[in-house]
């Protein structure tokens, strides 16, 4: 035994000699290969990948060294972001080819604006309407803000009960948009255009106000339920404990309770004037205390009454001299279904339609929901957020439209997502509620029920994560690229696609 154990130590300490001489040779290659690559200059990617013992030692040498790892300004891995020079360069170009269309526009049409044209066309719309028609209709949307005030009545003196509740709510908000459908189909000939697309607008933005209204009593009654079952389970020592214990910070409840009673508690908001305040105000979400502004800013509300004015003659004179013309070119493509013309018109209407819908959105979000805000001393001005810096589609609807985005969020999103369903299952149902709302406040006013507004917003789902995949492959650029490009491609290929349909189903194909 004592034999055989020696001979094998032997052959172990053999191995381990052997292993010791490899390990150095291998060590002798490492140090030899990085010798030789630290002898070179390195060519590299990324500045960042130079070591510092390569710089110092290369800043060291006689030859005063000057070049470094880097990369091309236009390179993604450069880091640089400063292309300022880029925009005034694009905004001078897209002025410039502004201006020439708009001369080639008028030498081709003349000159088209004419302010007394829109005068004239709103008088005849007048006349459609027998002049009362719909001031009536509008006038008659009051009962369902009377019957709402009533309903929450009733409700806040425990009248009505158990899931009655819910069915009246539903029905009533069913009957809101209803009732457009039924009298805008059945008398047709009593409305003209510009009253249908007014009634449909007036009884959309109530028919979600009436919704909040409901949703936020809905949860206050709830409350205070809870606090009624509350007060009656806690026994008299357990309330002399509470004051007990609470005895030390008596002044700073004090405070809390004076801010408190300060405010509108329910049911003390179930009035009239409160429901009509909240019915005019810039918002879509129901509180029992809006922010208030302290003052009128006489010189902030003259600005923005000017721009109302200036943005919407401007407004109109690009429809009069770029829109209509454009729009009405493009006829006969559709009609040959000539792709090539069609792709052509396309991308003629989309630059002017582009600049109104810019103009558009700053003379509604910003000229007159502030002119609004500031008459109704309504503070919360957050109508918009930097929607043009967007990096995919679905963070351009969280930021454009926010008195939409905060409705569908409070009353959809929030309740759906308590209900124990997905963020995904939520979502789309935002999406489809917001494309049903769209496509009724076009197919009504213009008598054509197709689903061409449906389907173009829920193309919006697919193309979210289209453009979410984008700038996480390719970085935001891209993805803001993707935003930018279906508002300025989407709106007019809709605007064209419709005119088509709605000519041809309104006027005789002869005088065509």
């Amino acid at each position: 035994m004592s034999i055989g154990g020696s001979s094998g130590d032997e052959a172990n300490s053999s191995e381990n000699g052997i292993q010791i001489v490899k390990t150095g040779i291998q060590a002798q290659a490492d140090e030899s290969r990085f010798v030789r690559q630290l002898r070179r200059t390195k060519s590299v990617t990324r500045a960042e990948r130079i070591t510092e013992v390569e710089r110092k030692a290369r800043q060291s040498q006689p030859d005063k060294p000057i070049h470094r790892p880097r990369d091309s300004l236009f390179s993604w891995t450069s880091g640089f972001d400063r292309y300022e020079g880029f925009v005034n360069w694009g905004g001078l170009i897209l002025l410039l080819g502004g201006i020439r269309l708009f001369l080639e526009n008028v030498i081709k049409y003349g000159v088209r604006i004419n302010p007394v044209a829109w005068l004239l066309w709103v008088k005849s719309e007048h006349e459609d309407d027998y002049y009362f028609h719909t001031p009536l209709f509008l006038l008659a949307a009051n009962l369902h803000i009377l019957f709402a005030y009533y309903l929450e009545l009733q409700l806040a003196k425990e009248k009505i009960k158990g899931n009655m509740e819910f069915y009246i709510h539903a029905a009533h908000l069913g009957v809101i948009l209803l009732i457009p459908v039924v009298v805008l189909g059945i008398w047709t000939s009593m409305f003209s255009l510009l009253g249908r697309t007014i009634v449909c607008v007036v009884y959309t933005v109530m028919f979600l106000k009436l919704w909040s209204y409901a949703q936020v009593n809905h949860w206050c009654r709830t409350q205070r339920g809870w606090k009624k079952k509350l007060s009656r389970h806690q026994s008299f020592s357990f309330m002399k404990g509470v004051e007990k214990n609470n005895i030390h910070d008596s002044s700073d409840k004090a405070d809390s309770a004076a801010a408190t009673a300060a405010l509108t508690q329910y049911p003390e908001n179930l009035t009239l004037r409160d429901l009509y305040y909240f019915f005019v105000a810039p918002t879509l979400c129901y509180e029992l205390n809006f922010p208030r502004s302290q003052r009128v800013r006489k010189r902030f509300l003259l600005r923005r009454m000017l721009e109302v004015i200036v943005i919407t003659n401007i407004i109109l004179a690009m429809f009069q001299q770029w829109i209509i013309p454009s729009v009405k070119n493009s006829f006969q493509a559709f009609s040959d279904m000539d792709f090539i013309r069609c792709a052509e018109r396309l991308l003629k209407l989309s630059i002017p339609n582009h600049i109104v819908w810019l103009s558009w959105f700053y003379l509604c979000f910003h000229s007159f929901l502030n002119t609004l805000a500031e008459l109704l001393y309504f503070a919360d001005r957050d109508f918009y957020q930097d929607w043009w810096n967007a990096k995919d589609v679905g963070t351009f609807w969280r930021l454009w439209n926010l008195p939409v985005h905060k409705w569908a969020v409070r009353h959809v999103f929030v309740p759906i997502i308590h209900a124990k369903y997905s963020k995904l299952t939520a979502s789309l149902a935002v999406f489809v509620l917001s494309a049903a709302l769209h496509e009724y406040l076009v197919s009504i006013p213009l008598h054509m029920y197709k689903v061409g507004v449906f389907l173009g917003m829920m193309v919006q789902v697919p193309l979210v994560y289209i453009s979410t995949f984008v700038e996480s492959k390719f970085g935001p650029r891209w993805g803001n690229m993707i935003v930018w490009s279906s508002l300025i491609l989407g709106q007019p290929m809709g605007i064209m696609v419709y005119y088509h349909d709605y000519v041809v189903k309104t006027f005789d194909p002869s005088m065509l």
